[in-house]
């Protein structure tokens, strides 16, 4: 019997020409605008019973988990401001903010 309807059906996803792409997501750390590679990072740690990810920068969030344990991460929750008041995470910060959005460097082992 055929199918009254495709398989798949036509090509909504696909933009237009004339339109231009989407603006890109900011960073939840340091408020960038993201590149090509995105991490979607949870902010409370899924052990921690976090369900909520936010867009970060690669480095962005090698640096918080860097930074922070997942006791400290469940502290903080949501609020980038708390992340920010430490001084470490707030020097990298400054430092990313010249950077390009898909810049990438080797960043420091945990502190523990």
């Amino acid at each position: 019997m055929a199918r009254k309807h495709p398989k798949h059906g036509p090509y909504d996803d696909v933009q237009p020409e004339d339109e231009a792409p989407a603006p890109a997501a900011p960073c939840w750390l340091c408020g960038r605008p993201t590149g090509k590679t995105i991490v979607w990072h949870h902010p409370v740690p899924k052990s921690r019973g976090g369900r909520n990810v936010v867009p970060m920068h690669p480095i962005c969030q090698q640096t918080v988990t860097a930074s922070f344990t997942n006791s400290e991460l469940q502290r903080h929750g949501m609020d980038v401001e708390g992340l920010l008041a430490d001084p470490a995470v707030r020097k990298f910060v400054d430092w990313v903010a010249k950077k390009d959005p898909d810049f990438t460097a080797t960043i420091t082992k945990k502190q523990r």
